[in-house]
């Protein structure tokens, strides 16, 4: 494509086929709404920065919220608090549909419940039960899963790549590792004893703990102080690794696909440009 349009009868047939094919309104209204996604699209990538400082933080806190007592799930609470509202700020509704804005309503939905719910432990010393502590990390599960996703598809959608994408694919990296945590961790409610925690097991939470386990796994290191200890733990590590892998994959891919379509699109806007200098915008 870039051979073809470098030639001049190449460029002269783009700039006779924008002069002489007028578009249709359907095909105008089309356009609008690209260029409308697309202005949206860019004005979403400065919250991009924060999302990863956001997603950085709950790793870097993890010395801290190890620790069992008060102090430790207060700051465990807003770190994760934090997160979320970022993640909500980043993803909003982009399209008009409208089951799309139904989908964003539940997600934020479900966003604020896991958050509140977080603050629990924080205000009455303690997890209330098992019950409670498996729906609030089924719902922070079902929330960062969710966003993870999103992520992704707003990713694939952004009309340039520059450092403030790259550091949403970052974020979305953190976010599949924190996700893998918390997926864990209501595994490890649910079905007590899918992992075997180790020697750290007893002075520390386990949340911290299973988070680790996450990161550990879908970087592909695999230490073995933390392990799966049944069936439901194994089939657990094989989808996180997999996810992990296809994550890095697809958005490697679709970046990189993004990045050439955007240099090939300048090349032929400077090509078009250069031609209307030396024709004249009055020679045939």
């Amino acid at each position: 494509m870039c051979r073809a349009a470098s030639t001049p009868g190449a460029r002269r047939w783009i700039l006779t086929f924008r002069a002489t094919d007028p578009l249709s309104p359907a095909r105008q209204r089309w356009l609008e709404r690209r260029r409308l996604e697309a202005r949206r699209l860019i004005a979403l990538e400065k919250r991009f920065l924060p999302l990863l400082v956001s997603a950085l933080l709950p790793i870097l806190v993890m010395p801290i919220t190890a620790r069992r007592g008060w102090p430790a799930e207060l700051l465990l609470a807003l770190v994760f608090n934090l997160l979320i509202l970022q993640s909500i700020l980043t993803l909003p509704v982009v399209t008009g549909v409208t089951y799309a804005r139904l989908r964003q309503d539940i997600f934020r939905g479900i966003g604020v419940v896991g958050g509140l719910g977080l603050w629990v432990p924080v205000l009455t010393g303690t997890w209330p039960g098992g019950v409670f502590r498996a729906v609030e990390m089924v719902l922070l599960s079902l929330f960062f899963l969710v966003t993870s996703m999103r992520l992704v598809r707003l990713l694939a959608r952004v009309p340039r790549v520059n450092v403030q994408v790259m550091a949403g694919a970052a974020a979305g990296y953190l976010h599949l590792g924190l996700t893998g945590g918390v997926l864990a961790t209501a595994t490890q409610v649910l079905v007590p004893g899918s992992f075997s925690l180790g020697e750290g097991a007893s002075h520390q939470l386990l949340l911290d703990r299973l988070t680790y386990f996450s990161f550990v796994t879908i970087a592909g290191v695999g230490y073995g102080d933390v392990l799966p200890a049944n069936a439901v733990g194994e089939r657990f590590v094989i989808l996180l690794s997999v996810a992990s892998t296809l994550y890095v994959a697809l958005l490697v891919g679709l970046l990189l696909g993004r990045f050439i379509a955007s240099e090939e699109v300048e090349m032929l806007e400077d090509d078009a440009l250069d031609l209307e200098r030396v024709e004249g915008p009055g020679n045939p």
